[in-house]
């Protein structure tokens, strides 16, 4: 019989990755029965995945409903702090162990990922893989984790700032400097230009923010 614990696992990823690639956005209403036809499990593992989302403030209450939360000017704000210094110390240390093999894989992402310059969904997917690639040159477990936990909560921002136009461009000439930088070994380098690229992100998502329509 299979045991209750890897469906909850289950559970809780499968509704985690739907909230990341977008098929939950913030204010989405999660209804238990819905999502466990969805995923083909039992309401049990679906009710404790969403009361660990719950805690993790992934999800907030409407009422006596579930919805994806969203974030807040303040909290992006706090979000993008943390995700700067973070980001910043994994290129540092990855300018410091990252393998030759690794360094190609780098370039090599960049190279693929001009190629959806034109999809900025996928684009931003593309994003995350070449971030956690630098995440684990740094051979460090514990800063790996922290940036999980910065990246989950980024899934609460329902559009990319990679959508804005020629952030694509521009986005992918910084990862080139990034990159150039872990390739000599220049731990302050890639610090500062993965720090200047989070900032110009945060920028393009503020732009983005002052851009939409105030509510009735």
């Amino acid at each position: 019989m299979k045991s209750e614990k890897p469906a909850q696992k289950d559970a809780y990823d499968m509704i985690l990755k739907a909230i990341d690639v977008g098929i939950y956005k913030p204010g989405d209403r999660l209804v238990e029965s819905e999502l466990a036809e969805r995923f083909g499990v039992s309401r049990t593992p679906i009710r404790e995945a969403l009361q660990r989302l719950e805690t993790q403030s992934l999800l907030a209450r409407d009422g006596r409903s579930l919805i994806v939360a969203s974030l807040d000017h303040n909290q992006l704000a706090e979000l993008y702090v943390v995700r700067s210094e973070l980001e910043g110390l994994a290129a540092r240390l990855a300018a410091r162990h990252a393998a030759r093999e690794e360094v190609r894989v780098l370039e090599q992402m960049i190279e693929a990922d001009r190629k959806l310059l034109a999809d900025p969904s996928a684009l931003a997917r593309a994003n995350r893989r070449f971030h956690r690639q630098i995440h684990l040159a740094s051979r460090n477990r514990y800063l790996v984790q922290q940036l999980d936990l910065v990246y989950r909560s980024m899934a609460l921002m329902a559009v990319t700032s990679l959508a804005a136009e020629g952030r694509g461009e521009t986005a992918m000439a910084e990862h080139e400097a990034i990159v150039a930088a872990i390739r000599a070994r220049d731990e302050d380098t890639a610090y500062d230009m993965l720090k200047a690229h989070i900032s110009n992100a945060f920028i393009q998502r503020l732009i983005q923010d002052s851009e939409k329509p105030f509510p009735a």
